[in-house]
């Protein structure tokens, strides 16, 4: 009996190690990916329009540093995201094709606020979703993908109400 018992350990456990990394991850680690890769995605599409669609010097600058900033995540993130076999989306979700589509249809100083004020709640929205991952996410690489891009979001965030406000 014990080595039954044994046996269908052992069973378990390789059938176990040949599931794809990305069943270890949880619902909320899976969550933060799919929400993190979704709205990196719509902060350079939304970027790339500031720099062709802004008339103020500061918007232009911010889109300019959004791409750049949210290019490197995105990157980041996919390279985990390799690593936990876990597909990430490729266009950013319903909402922000929303925005972007509204950001389109605007130029000069209607693109800006509309821009400064989607920035603000959009750091705001995703300051939120990354502090929770750094703080209670289940996988370490996702943990300290969070951990590291906190800051950068909090400093974009700061920007965005600058931008906002016209200072």
């Amino acid at each position: 009996m014990h080595r039954l018992a044994l046996s269908c350990l052992s069973a378990s456990l390789i059938g176990l190690a040949s599931l794809p990394a990305s069943a270890a991850l949880s619902a909320a680690d899976k969550h933060f990916a799919m929400e993190a890769a979704s709205g990196g995605l719509a902060e350079v599409q939304a970027g790339q329009l500031a720099q062709q669609r802004a008339s103020s010097p500061q918007v232009r600058t911010f889109g300019s540093r959004m791409v750049t900033d949210h290019s490197q995540a995105n990157d980041d993130l996919q390279q985990i995201a390799q690593q936990e076999n876990l597909d990430l989306p490729q266009q950013p979700n319903s909402k922000d094709k929303a925005l972007l589509q509204r950001l389109q249809g605007l130029n000069g100083t209607a693109f800006d606020q509309t821009y400064a004020q989607a920035m603000v709640r959009d750091h705001q929205t995703d300051i939120a979703l990354f502090r929770r991952e750094a703080q209670s996410g289940q996988d370490p690489g996702l943990k300290a993908f969070a951990q590291k891009t906190l800051p950068i979001l909090q400093q974009h965030l700061q920007m965005a109400q600058q931008m906002n406000t016209g200072q």
